[in-house]
């Protein structure tokens, strides 16, 4: 996917929704619903779509290895320990 570096604005709601601009839309392929990850960087906020095409390039990168914990159960496991952190940051 080639990018356009060009420079344009949003409004953040009253909800904290933004609305993209068509033209970042059609870019990186978001259609309606399309999830994306927010990640706190030094520099901002970083959007990154999760698209059919970004979903199509990873495929394969997570190989498993024979005899690996299912990724539900890996999931699991990350989840209680973010939990117990938090909770450990909330007192």
């Amino acid at each position: 996917m080639s990018t356009i570096t060009r420079v344009d604005s949003a409004w953040f709601t009253t909800k904290g929704q933004i609305v993209i601009p068509a033209w970042l839309r059609k870019q990186f392929e978001i259609q309606d619903g399309t999830k994306a990850i927010v990640q706190a960087t030094p520099e901002g906020i970083l959007l990154k779509p999760v698209t059919a095409a970004l979903i199509k390039r990873g495929r394969g990168i997570l190989k498993r290895k024979p005899g690996a914990r299912p990724l539900t159960e890996e999931w699991a496991e990350h989840k209680k320990q973010e939990k117990e952190l938090e909770e450990r940051n909330a007192r």
